[in-house]
């Protein structure tokens, strides 16, 4: 029997507060054995191993991104719906830095088809209908709004921005802008 009080949850959600704290590569079932003040071998009843506890908070981290994103977009379009949902990424990164690292996990192929990594997709394909791409040109656009958001965030984080004038804002504004410019005037081969 799991100690009284330890859930799959309640481990999950822990882990992704060390997350936040360590980094998500600092994660460890032994980390978290420490947390709650117990053995390693008493968190297997409830976690397969350690990577089981970063599919986890992948997929937490996943959920509330989508949820945060699902409640941005509402009622909005266009440049409205393509800046909320890049704002959702960004403030979430700043805010939970470890959880986002965890957004980036390779999920195994039934775990990431099960995840809420399918409902980004599914706004992503929302937001874009705003713009009037169709196929493969709307697979080109959510594998650009994807790499310009993460790639923006991750240098931003690191520091990289951080050196020089003008503002990261402004820069991340302007990308926002150049992003709604490129979508409307999309190239065809």
């Amino acid at each position: 029997m799991g100690r009284v009080g330890l859930t799959p949850e309640r481990l999950t959600q822990a882990g992704a507060e060390l997350a936040d704290e360590l980094g998500f590569d600092q994660v460890t079932v032994s980390e978290l054995a420490r947390r709650f003040d117990v053995k390693v071998a008493s968190l297997y009843s409830h976690l397969k191993n350690g990577q089981d506890l970063k599919t986890r908070i992948a997929l937490l981290a996943l959920e509330e991104l989508a949820d945060r994103a699902a409640e941005a977009l509402a009622g909005r379009a266009g440049k409205d719906a393509l800046t909320a949902f890049a704002n959702v990424y960004r403030d979430y990164a700043r805010e939970h830095p470890g959880r986002y690292a965890a957004a980036q996990l390779r999920l195994d192929p039934e775990a990431a088809a099960a995840s809420a990594g399918v409902r980004h997709a599914q706004m992503t394909r929302a937001i874009l209908r705003g713009y009037d791409l169709a196929e493969p040109d709307q697979t080109h656009a959510v594998r650009l709004l994807g790499s310009v958001f993460h790639g923006y965030v991750s240098l931003e984080m690191g520091g990289g921005f951080s050196h020089s004038a003008p503002d990261s804002e402004e820069s991340w504004s302007r990308t926002l802008d150049a992003l709604d410019a490129l979508l409307r005037n999309w190239p065809t081969p």
